[in-house]
């Protein structure tokens, strides 16, 4: 049987780690053959005065790094010994006496980008750019101000500055959608969220840590003599230079260290995705469509924080939207900006709940409700209350699966037999990391490889799955994520069992045996679709 979220099976794990290995040459084993240094870019640290003795642009061209300057020589990591052209070019491009070494061609990759953020870095502090902060609030509570870096340079507060607004915007290239500066004994780590997956990707000295900080919050309006108690606040920013509207929400939180700061950032000119685009199989669309498209009702989108929940219920937002129909949004925060619609955002500086919102949107007869996320019983009543009185309702909810979101209402408190009667039909869902098409490459899986993945009947026979390698145009093999759905349609017998008070298995079991697909199968079949890997999928839902 194949594995669910909650109850994964335990697959071979040395049938799956043959997936990074064959057929590609180990470079340690490169190194050893020809006799070379073997050089890890992720532990050794690249000299500034080594990397600048090459131009980025050849270096990012031959796939090379230079490492250490001693004297007159010049320790480079290339990937393949054997390329000799690469060589005879090194040694071409520079005065210094190139001595080769083996590093691996993803830390590579790594290493130059890190190369190519540090210049990026320089260029920004000598063009200056300027960053426009909107403000957190009301245009009447507060007006709007902005601030030029170069004016904060001539009053002898640039270096924090433009350090600060230079990770903001480096990240917000990048796609992160986090940035942790995480305090530590030697300075501050900074850390970025790509893909669900965190990585360091600077060193903040001790020395300026305090100054960063305090710039952040000053950025966020906080109080900088406070440093006991946990802050929270937000920053709003466009970057002149790629026109992005950021929206930061910002917490500053007291460790024993010092302060950390976590950061989410949200690109408020990002546009609404699809269904089609989420990664949602035609049939699973098909159903979700039938659903959204009801006079009343509710579609609940469930999962663990950080499993694109809102993405989907946007996406299913801008399929109902039409000119002959009322749409009234209540967010935390709003995330896309929609037209044709009323888009509120919580506020509990001003009273402004879920639950408030929603008695004072009720007022206004929408026929689409959206409820950012219901958190506790008022909220939820008042959304199955509304899906029942001829609203049609779209929410996100915590549960690990579809069938667990009926009866996590039930422990909220809600009665059973409202929810059988307001609930359509629920999706869950996690995000994996999508394999970079540019790079990617096939390879014929072990017979044990295959059968962890419980793919059904139609994959029997040879199979051809991709894994990452890495290149100039994704980060670490992977370009962005796509989900992984299951959808559980509210039928009459699944409505008759929640009614009863059924338990989430009892409610499993019913919709499996209605033809309700786990969401293994729908990884493993992407796995299958060359989408993503099989590492990528066991890391998610194992």
């Amino acid at each position: 049987m194949p594995p669910s979220a909650n109850n994964p099976a335990s697959p071979d794990d040395n049938a799956f780690s043959s997936v990074e290995t064959a057929p590609r040459s180990n470079p340690r084993e490169l190194a050893a053959r020809h006799g070379l240094e073997f050089v890890d870019l992720a532990r050794e640290q690249v000299e500034p005065a080594a990397a600048d003795a090459i131009p980025l642009a050849l270096l990012e061209r031959l796939g090379a790094v230079p490492y250490r300057l001693a004297g007159d020589h010049l320790s480079v990591a290339i990937p393949d010994p054997a390329d000799l052209g690469v060589i005879d070019q090194l040694r071409l491009s520079t005065r210094f006496t190139v001595d080769v070494a083996v590093a691996s061609r993803q830390e590579i990759q790594n290493a130059l980008k890190r190369i190519g953020r540090g210049r990026q870095f320089t260029a920004r502090a000598s063009a200056m750019d300027v960053v426009s902060l909107e403000v957190d609030g009301p245009p009447d509570v507060e007006a709007d101000e902005t601030f030029d870096l170069e004016a904060a340079e001539r009053g002898g507060d640039a270096p924090p500055i433009q350090l600060v607004n230079s990770i903001i915007l480096q990240a917000a290239e990048d796609g992160a959608s986090d940035i942790h500066f995480l305090p530590r004994s030697d300075g501050i780590a900074v850390r970025v969220r790509i893909d669900g997956v965190v990585h360091e990707v600077d060193r903040i000295p001790r020395r300026h840590a305090a100054a960063v900080v305090s710039r952040l919050k000053v950025l966020a309006k906080l109080d900088i003599a406070e440093h006991r108690r946990p802050q929270d606040g937000r920053i709003s920013l466009r970057a002149t230079r790629s026109g992005q509207l950021l929206d930061a929400r910002l917490a500053v939180l007291p460790t024993v260290d010092g302060e950390g700061v976590v950061m989410r950032l949200l690109d408020k000119s990002r546009r609404a995705p699809t269904l089609t685009e989420i990664g949602l199989s035609n049939t699973m669309q098909m159903a979700v469509e039938q659903a959204i498209h009801r006079t009343s009702g509710s579609l609940l989108c469930t999962g663990p924080t950080g499993s694109g929940k809102s993405t989907t219920v946007y996406a299913a937002l801008a399929d109902i939207i039409r000119p002959e129909i009322s749409v009234i949004t209540i967010e935390d925060p709003v995330e896309y900006r929609l037209h044709d619609i009323y888009q509120m955002q919580v506020d509990p500086r001003w009273g402004l709940s879920f639950a408030t919102a929603l008695r004072s949107i009720l007022r206004g007869d929408p026929d689409v409700i959206m409820v950012g996320e219901i958190r506790d019983l008022e909220t939820a009543k008042i959304a199955v209350e509304a899906a029942m009185t001829g609203h049609f309702v779209l929410s996100t909810l915590h549960a690990s699966d579809a069938p667990g979101a009926l009866t996590r209402l039930a422990e909220m408190g809600v009665e059973p037999y409202f929810t059988s009667a307001a609930i359509s039909g629920v999706v869950s869902q996690r995000l994996i990391r999508r394999l970079c098409l540019e790079c990617r490459e096939p390879y014929e899986p072990r017979a044990e490889e295959v059968a962890s993945l419980y793919l059904p009947p139609e994959f029997d026979g040879e199979l051809t799955l991709y894994r990452k390698r890495g290149c100039g145009s994704c980060f670490k093999g992977y370009s962005g994520r796509i989900g992984v759905y299951q959808y559980m349609d509210v039928g009459n017998e699944i409505k008759e069992l929640v009614s009863r008070g059924a338990t989430s298995a009892e409610l499993e079991q019913a919709a499996v045996d209605g033809g309700m697909r786990s969401l293994w199968a729908d990884g493993s079949e992407k796995v299958a679709g060359g989408l993503t890997t099989a590492e990528e999928l066991h890391r998610m839902l194992r």
